[in-house]
């Protein structure tokens, strides 16, 4: 069954009867196109096996387009009025069946853990994400959640263009390279601003990414993001340079990327998520011939 997806008028009524005023500080700007949200879950690509994730429900608009297209649904709400009014809203536009196949969770979704979210365990991210945790989430929750195979995550356009950036680019970067680690990923459209109540100031962008296996599985992901964390906090930098304080000195940086077959004199921005991790695993090796 269809569920009855919220209009402008809906979405201001129910937020007038909650006493909610979209904050800043929580990210929130309310999508109110139906339009908008088919068209997130017809690209996101769920089947009927697929337990969906979404993060900052809000009043319900995307909530209600994903409730019949996935076996379940887990939402997390860090906001405590708007989650209890979810599971309301749910009932009454897609029907009892719809709302016994929802799972609220008033928590913070950059704390939220695999445990919290078993039964079942998540298989597809699909969410308008909060502006200003966008990227952290998307991270956590792919660390958190190995169940995770796949998603489609809705964010500041300049933030969808960065998390799929490749090597060369002016934009790639810390969350370029970590993203890649995790998953492959694409750009997935453009969603205007007129389509959200408030209306932000900047366009959104659509980001798929689907699941991989890390680059190498014998390196840590903690140690190769403290690659990729030192090589960018000075991207303007030499590699050799950028590395010195993570490596123990340039001389001993300029050993490790060789040792990976990376050129020292080359930046951050020229390297593939592989390479950093060549370079993660090298440091043991070139710390031993130090000694």
């Amino acid at each position: 069954m269809a569920a009855d997806l919220l209009g402008p008028a809906e979405i201001r009524e129910l937020a007038a009867r909650l006493g909610v005023n979209p904050t800043k500080k929580l990210g929130q700007n309310f999508v109110h196109d139906p339009n908008t949200v088919r068209r997130i879950v017809a690209t996101a690509g769920l089947t009927g096996d697929d337990v969906a994730l979404e993060v900052g429900p809000g009043l319900g608009s995307l909530t209600l387009a994903l409730l019949p297209a996935a076996a379940h649904l887990h939402a997390v709400e860090i906001d405590p009025v708007l989650a209890g009014a979810l599971p309301q809203t749910a009932a009454g536009h897609a029907g009892p069946d719809a709302a016994a196949r929802l799972t609220v969770h008033r928590a913070d979704a950059l704390r939220i853990t695999a445990a919290e979210l078993a039964a079942p365990p998540p298989t597809a991210l699909v969410a308008n994400l909060p502006y200003n945790v966008a990227v952290p989430v998307v991270l956590h929750l792919l660390a958190e959640l190995p169940t995770l195979r796949h998603g489609l995550v809705m964010v500041q356009k300049e933030v969808a263009d960065r998390l799929v950036a490749g090597p060369g680019s002016k934009v790639y970067g810390i969350p370029s390279v970590k993203l890649a680690w995790y998953a492959r990923s694409r750009a997935a459209g453009r969603v205007p601003p007129n389509v959200f109540w408030p209306v932000p100031n900047v366009d959104s962008g659509l980001v798929a990414f689907t699941r991989r296996e890390p680059p190498r599985d014998d390196v840590p992901r903690q140690a190769v993001f403290a690659v990729v964390d030192a090589a960018f906090a000075q991207r303007r930098k030499t590699l050799r340079a950028a590395l010195a304080g993570w490596a123990g000195g340039p001389d001993r940086a300029a050993a490790a990327l060789t040792a990976a077959g990376v050129d020292p004199g080359a930046r951050g921005e020229s390297l593939t998520v592989e390479q950093f991790a060549a370079i993660a695993a090298s440091a043991p090796t070139v710390a031993a011939a130090a000694q």
